[in-house]
Parts: structure tokens; C-alpha cells; sequence
């Protein structure tokens, strides 16, 4: 039997995004030819392939048990393509979308934006929401490279690489009256606090290593991000609990001063994944290296 291989990429995106909608945006077609594909998806496939509920499409049997053979022999072409095709940073000319979480894009990405002016001024990131979970980071779908941060729970076509770990110190403003040049856990205990929120199940990290250290901690203020922390800091006698590169950004203003945490706080771990069709593109891959080895340079500085 002869395949249209074209309607093999149609029928992973109708499985990833279980949404007419959604899969037409993702591979640059109107609804109605994505039906139309879908209808001699069902011809050449031999079955209704999907069957629309209240809350989008979901794969019959035969889809679900379909779908992994097509997705790997679609990894294995895009390999096989993609591996004899030669990759220039220097010439390249290519925009790359990437989801960082709140701490990534504070901490590392500037450093990465500044390689990629150096080695690949070709190269351009665009930034996307890390969102509440991976599916609304786009990296489940492939429409995002990479995504960066913690990774929980990561499905089966996301490949996981460590990055680094990290640790957590303390922030407090430059002349408060009561913290010296340490805090101890009964000061850190007797504060009040200003708590990071990230998205999702992000959060649990810096709980987690609180409750294991059975440290308590009054929340005075909960913000979104890590820019307006030492605004917080810095006109208050509040404590924040940051990771450390954050705090070694943070160190250069003069109205704070960081301190080590009061008790060990233990280490994070920093991930970045891509979705399996991404193995091995060149771009792709130098990407993922130039991250490492920033990531690395912070480490040892």
C-alpha cells in the first residue's frame, strides 16, 4: 500500500493537541483542509482515527496504538534528513522559541542572549511563557525548542537533560536594623518573608526544603517574579529565600545584602527538554550545547 507521508505529521498533531483547532494552527492550515486531511487520514489508515467529545477530539484504540510506530519513524526521517544537513552559527539565520521559567530567564538567559551576539548574531530567541504546566509551554507539541526550568512528570516524546543544580541563600536590605552579617533560624523564623510564586507544581522546590528542615516562614507578600523582589527588600524588613544566582545578580545593588540561609537548604535541580523530533537537528542541538556551557560558566565563577 502507498502512504501519503504528508498527513503523517497531520496525524501527530491531531494526537498531541486533541484539538482540530489547535493542530490546523500548529502545522499552518485552515480548518477545513484539516479536515479534509483528516478524512484521508481515516481512508488511508483504515479507521475513524478520532472521535470529537464536548472538550476537543480524542484517538480511538487503533490511533493510540498507531501513534508511537508513526511518530518514530517520522523521528527517524527528520534524522536521517537533518543529520547530512551542515550547521554554521555564523551564518545562520533563524528564530528559535524557547519557554524559560521565572528564575531561567532572570539568571541565565541574558548570558545566553549575550553568547548568541558573540558566536550566532543570526540566531534569534523568542521567549514564551512557562505557563502552569509543559503542555502550555509548547514544547509538548514541538512548537517550543526547548523549555527550561524544572521539569515534573515530563511525557514520553520529551527528552530531559540536567542542566546543573542550585542552591538558596537569603536577601535582606543593606541596613536593616536587626541582621548583621548572617541570619540566624531564629531570626529567619521571627520575619517576615517575601515568597516567589512560580507557576504550577514549580513551586513545591523551596516548601519542600523548608519542611524537611522543619523551618518555619511567614509570608508577608507573594509576587510573580524575581524583578520586583529587592524592590520589596529594600524598603522593608523583609526576608526573601532565593536561589544563588539570583541573590549574585541581586548583590550588586547596593540597598541589599545576601546571607547564607540559616540552615541547608539542599540544592534544586535546573533541567531543559525538547521534544523527540528535535534529537537531532543542528541548530538544535548547538542550541542545547551553548546553554550547557553557560550554565557551566556560572557554576564555577
Amino acid at each position: 500500500m502507498r502512504y501519503d507521508l504528508n498527513l503523517l505529521p497531520i496525524f501527530v498533531a491531531l494526537m498531541e493537541e486533541r484539538s482540530v483547532t489547535r493542530a490546523a494552527e500548529r502545522v499552518g492550515m485552515t480548518q477545513p483542509a484539516l479536515s479534509n486531511a483528516l478524512a484521508r487520514l481515516r481512508i488511508m489508515l483504515q479507521d475513524q482515527l478520532f472521535v470529537r467529545e464536548r472538550y476537543g477530539i480524542q484517538p480511538t484504540p487503533i490511533a493510540l496504538e498507531l501513534a508511537p510506530a508513526i511518530a518514530e519513524a517520522l523521528a527517524k526521517l527528520d534524522d536521517a534528513v537533518l543529520g547530512q544537513q551542515d550547521f554554521d552559527p555564523a551564518k545562520a539565520e533563524r528564530v528559535l522559541t524557547i519557554a524559560p521559567n521565572g528564575y531561567v530567564e532572570f539568571a541565565l538567559v541574558p548570558a545566553v542572549v549575550a553568547k548568541l551576539h558573540e558566536v550566532a548574531p543570526g540566531i534569534k530567541l523568542r521567549l514564551t511563557p512557562y505557563g502552569n504546566d509543559l503542555v502550555e509551554t509548547g514544547v509538548i507539541s514541538g512548537t517550543t525548542a526547548l523549555v527550561l526550568g524544572r521539569i515534573v512528570d515530563p511525557p514520553d516524546n520529551l527528552v530531559v537533560q540536567h542542566v546543573m543544580n542550585e542552591g538558596l541563600a537569603c536577601i535582606v536590605r543593606a541596613d536593616h536594623p536587626h541582621i548583621g552579617d548572617s541570619i540566624t533560624r531564629d531570626q529567619f523564623e521571627r520575619m517576615k518573608h517575601v515568597n516567589v510564586v512560580p507557576p504550577g507544581r514549580m513551586r513545591a522546590g523551596l516548601y519542600q526544603a523548608l519542611a524537611q528542615q522543619q523551618l518555619k516562614r511567614e509570608i508577608a507578600i507573594s509576587v510573580t517574579n524575581f524583578f520586583s523582589v529587592a524592590e520589596v527588600v529594600a524598603v522593608t524588613d523583609y526576608c526573601a529565600t532565593l536561589p544563588n544566582l539570583i541573590c549574585r545578580r541581586l548583590a550588586h545593588d547596593p540597598r541589599v545584602k545576601v546571607l547564607p540561609a540559616p540552615v541547608d537548604l539542599g540544592t534544586f535541580p535546573v533541567e531543559m527538554a525538547w521534544h523527540v523530533r528535535y534529537r537531532h537537528d543542528p541548530a538544535h542541538r548547538w542550541l542545547r550545547s551553548l546553554i550547557g556551557e553557560v550554565a557551566s560558566t556560572f557554576m564555577v565563577a
